[in-house]
Order: structure tokens, then sequence, then C-alpha cells
């Protein structure tokens, strides 16, 4: 079981000095990768990565995720190679759609065709960062130039998908997907096989799949569904998480959390690895992180 840490889901904003610790810390701990989200507030992903990884070696560093809308696609792959150039191979670029609410109403953006659009951005982004040539021209998005930044190591590249067109896109376009909100039946029956299909369908490597989690490791297991229900709401809201978790019998995200003793934590993870997932990022929440992160160091 791999296991990665991914701040920020639960509330929790760091950035410069207290990113750089806890980034070490997970280090420390063995933990094999460190996740920031890229949100509408704190700090941009990629810069806070590129400090990071610069005062602390030998770690996976990724975005779960960055916007695409806001960013043309060339843009990003100049941040993204920026950053690779300064930590090395170790950047793992993961982009998202985001959500209609906030590209809409935050940044005045029309969510439309949300698939055309996911499309059109790798077509141009993936070869992009693997620094070559490019010269595209889709219905929204066009792309044209030479290698950004030879010599390069070409970030790996993940999209959060969880319906079967955006998984298929990722699997054709990118080295794997990150998840959220998705349990391990649809994990089992949804995700993996129809990754691994397209993958195939593409003559693609086999995906590599990333599963975001909620973690409280507690003995008062009531509170701390409560808790998730509260910090976690959002995404039982979200259209897109709303039918992963339907899609697994669910009422909401505290249903999906991994909530209670270091055992019952433990089993809930396996499950996840049983199913298919490759890396379990795993978001710590609650009054008692540091039971949680020892819970987790343990199983490292």
């Amino acid at each position: 079981m791999n296991l990665g840490i991914f701040y920020g889901a639960a509330g929790t904003v760091l950035s410069g000095d207290d990113l750089v610790a806890d980034v070490q810390a997970a280090t420390d701990a063995g933990f094999g990768s460190y996740w920031v989200p890229h949100l509408p507030w704190g700090a941009d992903a990629l810069t806070s990565l590129a400090i990071a990884g610069r005062e602390v070696p030998d770690i996976e560093l990724g975005t779960a995720v960055v916007p695409t809308w806001p960013r043309h696609p060339l843009t990003l792959a100049q941040q993204a190679l920026t950053t690779a150039a300064l930590i090395g191979d170790r950047l793992a670029l993961g982009i998202g759609l985001a959500h209609k609410p906030v590209v809409e109403g935050m940044w005045g953006i029309p969510f439309d065709k949300p698939i055309r659009h996911a499309r059109e951005y790798l077509e141009i982004l993936a070869p992009s960062l693997r620094n070559e040539q490019i010269s595209y021209s889709g219905e929204t998005l066009t792309g044209r130039g030479t290698a950004i930044m030879t010599g390069v190591p070409a970030p790996k590249l993940y999209v959060a998908a969880l319906g079967p067109q955006m998984l298929k896109l990722s699997a054709r376009y990118a080295d794997g997907t990150i998840l959220w909100m998705t349990g391990k039946e649809t994990v089992r029956n949804h995700t993996v096989p129809v990754m691994r299909e397209a993958a195939e369908a593409a003559g693609r490597p086999r995906p590599r799949i990333i599963a975001g989690i909620p973690i409280l490791c507690t003995d008062d297991v009531q509170a701390g569904r409560e808790l998730a229900a509260e910090q976690f709401e959002v995404y039982g809201t979200l259209p897109s998480y709303r039918a992963m978790l339907d899609r697994e019998g669910l009422e909401g995200p505290a249903d999906f959390a991994a909530i209670g003793s270091e055992d019952e934590v433990a089993e809930k993870l396996q499950a996840l690895a049983d199913a298919g997932v490759d890396d379990i990022i795993c978001s710590e929440f609650g009054p008692d992180p540091a039971r949680t992160r020892a819970c987790l160091s343990a199983l490292v």
C-alpha cells in the first residue's frame, strides 16, 4: 500500500515555511508523496511545490489539482516545467476541470462542453510538457510553439476524472487519474476497467490510479463522522462527486471517510488498495492530527 499526504481538503492551507516543515515531516516518516490542492484562495500550488522541493529532497510532489479553465495549457506547461527544472523529475502535475459554480461564479468563464475542453487542453498540454513542438487548432483552444525548456524532465501528468469520458481521456493522454469521494466498489467495477481498457486501446502504459480520502484516527467515531459531514459537506452537493457517492451507495462524505481506530483506518485503506488503487493520498482532519499521522506512518 503506497501512502502519500494530501493536505488542504479539510480546510487547512499551508504555505511557505509551514508547508516545507510538513513536507519534511512526511518525508522523514517515510511517505512516498505529498500533494497540495490549488484552491481559489491561498498560495499557488506549483510555486509552493517549487519552494518545498528546493528544501526537501527525495519525495514525490504533486498538485491535486490545478484547474484548467483559468490558464492556457501552454502557460501551465511553462510553469510546470519551471517547477520541474527546480526540483527534478519528482513533479506530478495533477489537473482538473473544477466545478461549474467556481468556473462560472468566480472566474466568469462558461462551463461549456467540459469534455471537449478537457480533450483539447490535453492535446496541447501533454506534448508541451514533453518539450515537443506543437501546432494544434481545436474548436476552443489553439496551441502553437516549440520546446519550452529543453532538457527539463517532463512532469508526470494526472487528470482528476470520475465519469467514463474523463477516465478515458486520462488513460489516453495522461499517466493516470486522481480520484476523490470514490469508494472501493466504484474503483473496482468502474474506474479500473474503464481506464485499463482505454489505455490498452490507445497503446498506452497501465494508468496509475491515485485516490484521495479523508482520514481521522479516533476512538469517538460518531463525533468524527459529524465533523467529516460538516467539513466535507460541499463534496456531497457537487454533481460529479455526488454521482460517485451514489454509485457507491453512500449517503455522504462522512460515509466515505476513513474514521475510527488504527485497525479500522488500516482496513479501509487496504480495501481501496485491494480494489485497484495504486496510491492513496491521505487528507488528515480532526482535533488529533498527531494520532492520525502516527497511524498512517505505521502503515507506511
